[in-house]
């Protein structure tokens, strides 16, 4: 439209309170989130009959939404260079899942797809049921124990059926695919992470960054679980020419599964998931992750789940948005003042990218309960 997207309009007026000397503003994204929802949601009450979804989505019009970026304050004064926060929290489905999975999904659709099944450890299985919902698909999402209540929850509400097998979810993951060969031609795998269409979805994240922003970036600051959002940051930083934008990749201890196979030279498995961000719990890592290590500028290190929770309760009052410890561990790489400089990151001209991924697993009280498992005590 001629007043430009809700993204682009959020980051105008976050630049404008910083330049008019306002340090500090309420939260005005959810209404920007809200807007692009609205835009992009058909119901067939806009054919006579009120109230229910419609399959009638445009197969070329993607399932995700552009997402505002915002400056933080409190962050630089943290890293000590500006600091941009990629807003993916802000996607429909709560997480930057969707771009990926989205368009897996959509691609099986246009393949002849008429159901799908995914295991997820929370937040691709929402993204997943958000897809079918608005494709008009079956979906079956598997989940590990270790998927919190909420997570269930929130992918039922969006129609799937939700089944609960094996510990983790490496063993969700094997149920999945033998429910997929079970079923058929018709019926779809979709991967958490490990596909080249989900690493093309989320690839369109930075070419967003590449229209938002007037410089590259002197880092791109990621979380690690699977590895899915790593290979699409670096197959976008290859396609929009920024081929020496280094690659912040960020774990949590108990979860790092790729900071050992850098560490070993190749893959590696890990015995078990003990981090409390279940949702980076893939004990092996996409095999594409060591490819992008190997050809592209990678840093990876690790923060305990006490950075990453404190980052969380920081994060919270500083920017009024609520996080998953997943995401959060990219931020905690932020306020830990020796993570970049122990990780090899040389500061340069730009400013650095925080990619805050989101996850709908998460509520104020679920954020107590975390901070009281990992031994900090709040008035909250």
């Amino acid at each position: 439209g001629p007043f430009g997207t809700p993204g682009t309009m959020a980051f105008a007026a976050a630049r404008a309170w910083r330049r008019v000397g306002v340090s500090s503003v309420p939260w005005p994204f959810a209404a920007a989130q809200a807007t692009a929802r609205f835009k992009r949601t058909t119901t067939t009450a806009d054919a006579g009959v009120r109230g229910k979804s419609t399959s009638l989505w445009s197969q070329a019009e993607p399932l995700h939404v552009n997402t505002p970026m915002i400056d933080s304050v409190s962050l630089e004064a943290a890293v000590g260079q500006p600091v941009l926060l990629k807003m993916d929290s802000c996607q429909p489905s709560g997480s930057f899942k969707i771009r990926g999975i989205g368009n897996l999904v959509q691609k099986a659709v246009r393949g002849g797809a008429t159901t799908i099944v995914s295991s997820s450890g929370g937040n691709a299985g929402l993204a997943a049921a958000y897809a079918a919902r608005k494709l008009g698909l079956k979906a079956t999402v598997v989940v590990p124990e270790s998927t919190p209540p909420l997570a269930r929850s929130r992918i039922a509400q969006q129609g799937a059926n939700v089944l609960v097998q094996g510990t983790v979810w490496d063993e969700a993951d094997v149920f999945a695919r033998q429910l997929v060969e079970d079923q058929g031609s018709v019926c779809a795998y979709v991967h958490p992470f490990d596909h080249e269409d989900i690493w093309e979805g989320h690839a369109s994240l930075i070419h967003e960054l590449k229209d938002q922003m007037d410089t590259q970036p002197a880092a791109v600051v990621v979380s690690v679980g699977g590895g899915g959002l790593l290979c699409g940051v670096v197959q976008g930083l290859k396609e929009v020419g920024w081929n020496d934008v280094p690659v912040v990749a960020v774990e949590t201890i108990g979860a790092a599964s790729f900071h050992q196979s850098v560490a070993a030279g190749s893959l590696i498995t890990l015995p078990d998931i003990t981090s409390l961000a279940k949702t980076l719990g893939a004990k092996t890592v996409a095999a594409q992750t060591l490819e992008c290590y190997a050809s592209h500028p990678v840093l990876s290190g690790v923060v305990s789940d006490k950075q990453a929770v404190e980052a969380c309760r920081r994060f919270l009052d500083e920017h009024c948005v609520l996080v998953e410890p997943s995401c959060s561990a990219s931020l905690a790489a932020l306020y830990t003042s020796e993570f970049l400089p122990d990780v090899g990151f040389t500061a340069t001209e730009g400013p650095i990218v925080a990619i805050v991924c989101g996850g709908a697993g998460v509520t104020s009280e679920l954020l107590v309960g975390w901070e009281r498992q990992v031994g900090i005590h709040t008035e909250h």
